[in-house]
């Protein structure tokens, strides 16, 4: 069984026992999340969701907290002598998905 979820703006095909990065989700290591923007839920039979599937939801476990790797922008503009360079760090959560609900 799989699904199809919505979270940070973005979506992700997740089956039970995946872990999943995503940005960061507000709870601590341990903590149970639950994801109630089911998209599609997929299996035996397919249901697809207009735009969500009502009464599914996806329950995951908070497994870390933490920072992603270091991006780079470079920005510059040829002739003029003018470079910057920034970066950052974004923060992000991996989730442990446990059970599917559909």
């Amino acid at each position: 069984m799989y699904a199809v979820v919505r979270t940070g703006g973005k979506q992700y095909k997740v089956s039970e026992g995946d872990f999943l990065k995503v940005e960061k989700l507000d709870g601590a290591v341990g903590d149970t999340i639950e994801l109630s923007e089911v998209l599609m839920v997929g299996g035996d039979t397919v249901k697809i969701g207009t735009p969500l599937v009502p009464s599914a939801s996806v329950v995951g476990k908070i497994v870390e907290q933490g920072k992603d790797k270091k991006i780079l922008v470079f920005k510059s503009k040829r002739r003029k002598d003018s470079r910057k360079l920034r970066g950052h760090r974004q923060p992000r959560t991996i989730l442990k998905i446990e059970k599917i609900n559909g």
